[in-house]
């Protein structure tokens, strides 16, 4: 059992520990004080690297190396569904990233919240959710090189008071090196069970891309929509057909939503949607704005009608007028007939 730093523990001579958020086998969340930055608090993921690799120098040397390239690379993301990693240090083999401490509920505990009322989560609210997520992972996926959180969950997504989306919890984040089959994680690990695709499981060779997060998000739907986590891959592996329908679960989700769920938790990646927007576009439609040439013909229709709409009086009078004028020219003395 790793030891837990105590309240009033301080980091790098900055991060002052104010209470244990959570914790793992892998590591454990603090919420923390900035004391550089008055009034700011943050989180902060303490990493036990050292529990599932050799303890030779040169391999403890070679992760803290990993992860400091994986750090700087989290700490240029930049997006409103995703906390800000704003530092990272090594102190006796232990890794940390600070990051924002996102406040609000975690998606699980909005399960057991409905589960408690007897209820199901409307699927209407579940598309918002989904919607916002699929962002931050497009955004993520499309990261040169590409960036995987490969631990999607419910109790890893957390709802903030202004109804913002946040997917926390950096733990087991990859960053895909095409040219490379080593794998490059910043802490040894396979995810929650439920939400883990089989190509996750075992040795970490190199298999999974950006599609098992997709199997992960599916996972999470199936949960948040059936009230219950799907069954897990291996399960699923041995036992063909294991896995409840949603509708025969929950009679309210729509049978567009409940095939996309089940593509998304295809066994095989290349049965699942091939990307987090292809996932977007199956659960709610393309969102493809308008392009520039429609938008500005669109906004010039609307301006003339508008200004149609604007001076129809005058309009009318003036065409009036021009008719008045056109028969006393026609019909004035000497007019030719």
């Amino acid at each position: 059992m790793q030891d837990i730093l105590e309240a009033g523990a301080l980091l790098r001579n900055r991060y002052e520990v104010l209470e244990l958020v959570g914790q793992g086998g892998m590591g454990a969340v603090y919420k923390a004080t900035d004391q550089r930055l008055e009034g700011r608090i943050c989180a902060i993921k303490e990493i036990f690297p050292a529990l599932s690799i050799p303890q030779q120098a040169s391999d403890l040397e070679q992760m803290s190396e990993q992860f400091r390239t994986e750090a700087s690379i989290l700490a240029r993301l930049d997006h409103p569904n995703l906390p800000k990693v704003s530092d990272y240090f090594s102190i006796d083999n232990r890794e940390y990233l600070v990051m924002d401490f996102v406040s609000g509920r975690d998606l699980q505990d909005v399960i057991r919240e409905a589960q408690r009322r007897s209820e199901f989560l409307k699927e209407e609210q579940v598309l918002g959710w989904a919607t916002q997520l699929l962002d931050a992972l497009e955004y993520l996926h499309n990261q040169d090189p590409p960036v995987l959180h490969r631990d999607i969950k419910p109790a890893n997504i957390k709802v903030t008071p202004h109804g913002i989306v946040k997917l926390v919890d950096f733990g087991l984040v990859k960053v895909l090196q095409p040219d490379d089959t080593r794998t490059v994680t910043v802490v040894q690990g396979r995810g929650t069970v439920a939400y883990t695709p089989l190509e996750q499981y075992g040795s970490d060779n190199g298999t999974t891309d950006t599609r098992s997060d997709i199997y992960s998000f599916g996972a999470t739907l199936y949960h948040l929509l059936a009230g219950e986590p799907p069954v897990d891959a291996k399960e699923r592996f041995l036992r063909p057909g294991c896995l409840a329908p949603l509708r025969q679960i929950n009679a309210d989700v729509s049978p567009r939503v409940e095939r996309t769920v089940f593509q998304a938790l295809s066994m095989h990646p290349n049965e699942r949607p091939a990307s987090a927007r292809d996932m977007r576009d199956m659960l709610i439609g393309s969102r493809t704005p308008l392009s520039p040439v429609n938008s500005d013909v669109l906004i010039a229709n609307v301006s003339w009608w508008s200004a149609i709409q604007a001076n129809f009086v005058l309009l009318g009078t003036a065409a009036a007028l021009l008719l008045i004028a056109v028969i006393l020219v026609l019909f004035a003395p000497g007019a030719p007939s």
